[in-house]
């Protein structure tokens, strides 16, 4: 028997229920970890967004050692939940922040964000919240981020002139190797540090050349620098070579130190999903502050979180597209409904089928040259104060770019007036059009009512490492979003016309197939430029114009999912409508929601 609607509702609620619960057990540790989400105004003057986790044994008689983690750029304190989920599993108290400009924390000017007066983007000032709290052992606290996170770090130790960092871990940046005479230098001093330098990053672990050129990364541990942090900032020229993966330690102003390289064969990214990172990075902070609970570094649970998180995407996307249908059943909305299913439309012959996958392809090779058309325009060009979040500039413009090649692409194709615009359903009258955005309306605000209801009761959100991430949101990103929106909805609405209206033909037995063609096709252009740049990544250990095309890949990371996933929901909507604007509406918007709300602004 075949479900309707409310059932898949049904399933899609209690899919985001055992999200939300599975996530919060793993989280807090089977309820062993107080998990608390804090904003507080800080030392240099700016709110700060953080979660903080306390286990049960930080005691005001038992202080326990903590440590500070901190996400990379364009991302918030929840990409970090694989390191802050181990190490409070230890015994750590840990604190895991949003910079200022990023999440929910405060914006702040961007020339500013490494002023000392700022205390490194915020990540300072959390070391200092730490130290007020009387759970927390002031003398053994550490810190740790990924990217931007460990230019936090470092930027901190530079400024910690009243000693409270005792270790710092960079994951994926670099340390400073050289004092302002070009000296090697000891930018650590008699603190514990250590490096996470990936192989295959995308940004970090290079050394200019004789002839300009930069070194691979790949390579670092053969260069002075990576020498120079292992031998405590001496010139390594004629001393041992020293290899990744092992704690060298040394006495210095006559405290033991550690010096360490972790060098993993992964990307830039995949640093914050790595389970053999987690193990070098417990490892270090046992070896650096001291783990009050004793756990093999292979022990390691976030992996489940990352499932259950996983799970409320699912059930978040199911929720978008059951609700939908369902409420076409409501006495209100459904007029929009068909008496009967929207087949495919009559099979494609000779020229037409040829023109189809001709304008397809020509459609997949114009997202990529429009994708860089965006990133040199939106990047180094248009800047805006308005538009001020600078990958929402760029794939907002990509997206409207590629929207209105769309609508070109169909006016062409249909020049002639071949096909009905009434019965394929992209004419529509003014009232069914109200009702449309209406609809659109409130299945955005439900779906995300969700979200918002998973973060209030259990702390949580849905994510997939970097192809999807849907948290809630204060609601100062609710102007940010109204800016960049048409810039999306331009795209997924002509996304949802063109795949419906004219594309949805017959391919075979099946009217899926159809769909699955169209999918592939939206997905080419996006996941050609991610295989090319990897291929040649991966067998060389250069980028195809590196490092500037490092942050345009992991951008479409998000992109390959959505799209592919919007031809299909936006089919489904159409098949019970025959309107191909309201799943354009839905997901276009959600599309922009999840663009504005996990990245920086400023």
């Amino acid at each position: 028997m075949k479900k309707n609607a409310k059932f898949w509702v049904v399933i899609a609620l209690l899919l985001c229920l055992v999200s939300s619960v599975g996530a919060s057990i793993f989280q807090t540790n089977f309820g062993k970890v107080k998990y608390h989400d804090v904003t507080f105004v800080t030392e240099s003057g700016h709110e700060l967004d953080a979660l903080l986790l306390v286990p049960e044994n930080a005691t005001v008689s038992t202080p326990a050692p903590a440590i500070v983690v901190s996400h990379g750029w364009y991302n918030n304190r929840e990409m970090q939940d694989l390191n802050y989920v181990e190490y409070a599993r230890r015994g750590y108290v840990v604190i895991a922040i949003s910079m200022y400009g990023h999440g929910d924390s405060e914006v702040i000017e961007s020339n500013t964000w490494w002023d000392d007066a700022n205390n490194a983007n915020g990540l300072y000032d959390a070391v200092k919240y730490l130290a007020t709290l009387p759970f927390v052992d002031e003398n053994r606290i550490g810190v740790t981020g990924h990217s931007n996170g460990a230019l936090a770090c470092r930027e901190a130790v530079l400024q910690d002139e009243e000693g409270l960092i005792s270790a710092a871990l960079l994951v994926s940046n670099d340390a400073v190797y050289y004092d302002e005479n070009g000296d090697f230098y000891n930018m650590f001093g008699n603190r514990d540090a250590a490096i996470v330098a990936c192989q295959y990053d995308e940004f970090f672990h290079r050394v200019t050349k004789e002839d300009g050129s930069y070194s691979a990364p790949r390579d670092f541990l053969k260069q002075e620098t990576a020498q120079s942090f292992l031998h405590f900032g001496e010139n390594p020229s004629g001393l041992d070579v020293r290899e990744e993966g092992i704690f060298y330690t040394e006495t210095v102003d006559g405290e033991e130190s550690i010096r360490a390289i972790y060098n993993p064969a992964i990307t830039h990214p995949w640093a914050h999903f790595s389970k053999s990172v987690v193990e070098f990075s417990v490892d270090f902070f046992e070896q650096a502050l001291g783990a009050p609970v004793s756990l093999a570094n292979s022990n390691q649970i976030w992996q489940w979180k990352a499932f259950f998180n996983a799970i409320g995407v699912v059930g978040f996307f199911m929720f978008v597209l059951s609700a939908a249908l369902a409420l076409l059943d409501t006495a209100y909305f459904k007029e929009l409904k068909t008496e009967s299913e929207v087949k495919s439309w009559p099979a494609l012959e000779g020229k037409a089928k040829r023109r189809f996958f001709i304008t397809q392809s020509i459609s997949a090779v114009f997202s990529i040259l429009a994708y860089f058309i965006a990133f040199i325009v939106g990047y180094a060009i248009w800047q805006s104060n308005f538009w001020s979040q600078a990958p929402s500039r760029i794939i907002g413009l990509w997206s409207l770019l590629c929207g209105l090649f769309t609508l070109l692409m169909i006016r062409i194709c249909n020049k002639k007036g071949s096909i009905d615009k009434v019965e394929r359903g992209s004419r529509i009258s003014g009232k069914i059009l109200g009702k449309t955005i209406l609809l659109a309306i409130i299945v955005v605000a439900a779906s995300f009512a969700l979200v918002f209801i998973s973060d209030y009761l259990f702390l949580t959100d849905y994510r997939l490492w970097c192809f999807a991430t849907i948290r809630a949101f204060s609601a100062k990103h609710l102007s940010m979003i109204l800016r960049y929106l048409v810039f999306w909805l331009v795209y997924y609405i002509a996304l949802s016309v063109a795949s419906n209206c004219y594309n949805y033909t017959k391919m075979g037995k099946k009217d899926w197939i159809s769909v699955a063609w169209q999918m592939f096709f939206v997905f080419l252009g996006p996941e050609i430029m991610i295989i090319v740049q990897y291929a040649k990544f991966f067998s060389t250990g250069y980028m195809v114009l590196d490092p500037m095309t490092g942050i345009m890949g992991i951008w479409l990371y998000p992109i390959v999912v959505i799209l592919p996933l919007s031809v299909f929901i936006c089919n489904k909507i159409y098949k019970k409508t025959k309107n191909p604007y309201i799943g354009g509406m839905i997901m276009g918007t959600i599309a922009c929601i999840l663009a504005v709300t996990n990245t920086l602004t400023g």
